[in-house]
């Protein structure tokens, strides 16, 4: 994979140059630019192609998380800040992570690596992560301190623990530090459905209805009241 393209976003002068510091020790990733505030940002993404956006929330004229809306092509996003309080809000948003001033080189690079996994899932040409016949076949995730293959017909649901997901399967169970939100970006709609905001099944593993929830083996799954219609059409 090419050097990961970062963007740094804060209006204070010792998180611009910590990041700062923080990146050049990484190898793969490489700085593209600073910026004080979302519309300075604005001007470095338009001239610039960015993979990484680590973006401060409490700024003057536009908040991080305002800007954020107004992206139309999001990169990734890390998301900085003093205050806890905005952590679901970023969350919903699909940011990769959360990082709580004042944070640690190592924490930091827990959120990078976070983003270097997120890109190459999304990359059909690292060989690591999608193979070169078919890039939907399998998803390559870091659980248990190491890189596992999971091949997608293998799964049959997966569980959202906090910040973390449970990928249930033939194989077992593999437990990933990532959002559903962003394993569902992952996994190809036409097999997967989101039926609670818990839970993310594999269409084809479903054996039963029963009541507001779904039977997949020996296993019972909430089914939420706006999904009950979606979850029968698709599937019965």
């Amino acid at each position: 994979m090419n050097k990961i393209k970062a963007l740094i976003v804060d209006d204070e002068y010792l998180a611009l140059d910590l990041l700062e510091e923080f990146i050049s020790r990484l190898p793969d990733v490489e700085l593209v630019g600073r910026a004080k505030n979302p519309l300075e940002a604005q001007e470095i993404m338009n001239i610039n192609e960015v993979d990484l956006l680590f973006l401060d929330i409490q700024m003057p004229v536009l908040s991080g998380i305002n800007f954020t809306k107004t992206l139309v092509h999001q990169p990734l996003i890390i998301f900085t800040t003093a205050y806890s309080e905005h952590a679901l809000e970023a969350f919903d948003l699909n940011a990769i992570d959360y990082l709580l001033k004042p944070f640690t080189f190592e924490r930091f690079l827990q959120a990078v690596n976070k983003a270097k996994m997120q890109l190459k899932l999304k990359s059909p040409t690292q060989n690591s992560t999608t193979p070169t016949t078919d890039a939907k076949s399998f998803i390559t995730v870091k659980s248990d301190g190491k890189m596992v293959r999971i091949r997608l017909n293998e799964i049959t649901y997966i569980e959202s623990l906090k910040e973390y997901v449970i990928i249930h399967g033939s194989f077992g169970k593999h437990i990933v530090l990532e959002r559903l939100k962003n394993m569902e970006s992952l996994l190809p709609d036409e097999h997967f459905l989101r039926v609670h905001k818990s839970f993310l099944v594999a269409i084809d593993k479903v054996d039963a209805l029963y009541g507001n929830q779904l039977e997949i083996g020996d296993k019972r799954i909430p089914i939420s009241r706006e999904k009950k219609k979606e979850v029968v059409d698709r599937i019965f």
